[in-house]
């Protein structure tokens, strides 16, 4: 396993972190809950090759991650470095039951990360900043949790304003090989000494299935996840990657990518630079998702629709695309099965897209099979 630091808060982390998000479970709705006779030998798999990082939070896998970490934790405390997150950012007596709940859960006296969950920079002038910055450092005072520290969902400009203010000592983000918009403020982060650890690095399962048009992109590497993995990797300014494990065959092909030094040659970089660029301008002949064509009478959520249309026949990510549009979870609007083929879309498109025509298109394609 590689070890790299992360930023300044000290420690040496493996470069291969166990996100705790995805573990199998048994069960259905609010019954569900994490299977331990899967998910704990995966931990401990992970754990007895090196992996010492491993990131959870209050509301994942229906609140019973944490506990399933702190089962997986017991014998190993010592050497392996936790994350959690509070997504409290207004009420204190909710805040600190929060910390006390996962400190339960987790069966640890201690938190090493302690994140503010899934801030922005609004979210940060106007509530963050003012109250829960104070509930945090006093948990620190108190020795409850040892470092401060956010994950982040903004834009690069924010990312940058973010990492000047000097609060967070590691910030967790997103960047995989379909969103690079927060590279440069990751290179800011690096240099200013704040850890950088990437959720996201198979792009929230699209990256983690076949594709024909991905596959073998650089030569050696023939499956989509371990480029995804190296993509991320071979970024000097990250700290550590995430993964979010559901099998142990993942497990298993994530350590044989963590176990070497991950570099990509300039080459293999500018190759799959020009490829994106190039399946990217196929995307914009589609749809830029600039949003004109919202609202919709119907409130056909156009721009998502295409976007799951797009991973699929320019991506070739057709799996996870049918399986995001067929659940239609955490998207605000409707699906194309909406559209009255009114046409005040088309009226508004400035790339002309005959709108009505795609999403029957796209409804056939993402629902087929």
């Amino acid at each position: 396993m590689i070890y790299r630091d992360l930023g300044r808060t000290g420690y040496r982390v493996s470069q291969l972190g166990f996100g705790a998000m995805r573990l199998p479970t048994v069960g259905e709705g609010e019954s569900a809950s994490v299977d331990r006779e899967k998910a704990l030998p995966m931990i401990h798999r992970a754990f007895q090759a090196g992996v010492n990082y491993i990131d959870t939070a209050v509301g994942y896998c229906n609140q019973d991650s944490q506990r399933a970490v702190g089962e997986a934790l017991k014998g190993w405390r010592d050497k392996i470095v936790v994350s959690t997150k509070n997504p409290e950012y207004d009420d204190e007596a909710k805040w600190w039951q929060n910390l006390e709940n996962s400190l339960e859960r987790l069966q640890v006296d201690y938190i090493d990360i302690y994140n503010h969950h899934g801030i922005n920079w609004e979210s940060w002038v106007e509530r963050v900043e003012p109250k829960a910055s104070v509930w945090m450092r006093r948990a620190h005072d108190q020795g409850l949790i040892k470092h401060v520290c956010v994950s982040f969902h903004d834009s690069n400009e924010s990312l940058v304003k973010l990492v000047d203010t000097g609060y967070p000592e590691s910030i967790t983000l997103q960047y995989n090989m379909l969103d690079q918009s927060l590279e440069q403020g990751i290179a800011h982060a690096h240099e200013r000494g704040v850890g950088i650890v990437v959720m996201g690095p198979v792009a929230g399962g699209r990256l983690g299935a076949s594709s024909e048009v991905l596959e073998e992109l650089v030569p050696g590497i023939k499956r989509v996840p371990e480029l995804a993995l190296r993509f991320v990797l071979a970024n000097p300014n990250i700290s550590l990657a995430l993964s979010g494990m559901s099998a142990m065959e993942q497990v298993e092909e994530n350590l044989v990518v963590a176990a070497h030094v991950v570099s990509l040659s300039d080459e293999e970089k500018e190759a799959i630079a020009a490829h994106l660029r190039r399946l990217q301008g196929m995307a914009d002949l589609y749809c830029t998702g600039c949003n004109y064509c919202q609202p919709c009478p119907q409130e056909v959520n156009i721009p998502y629709v295409f976007k799951k249309y797009n991973e699929g026949r320019v991506y070739g990510l057709w799996e996870p695309a049918q399986k995001a549009y067929r659940g239609w979870r955490w998207v605000e609007g409707k699906n194309a099965e909406a559209c009255t083929e009114c046409g005040e879309c088309e009226d508004k498109c400035p790339q002309h897209i005959a709108i009505r025509d795609q999403l029957k298109e796209a409804h056939e394609a993402l629902t087929r099979g």
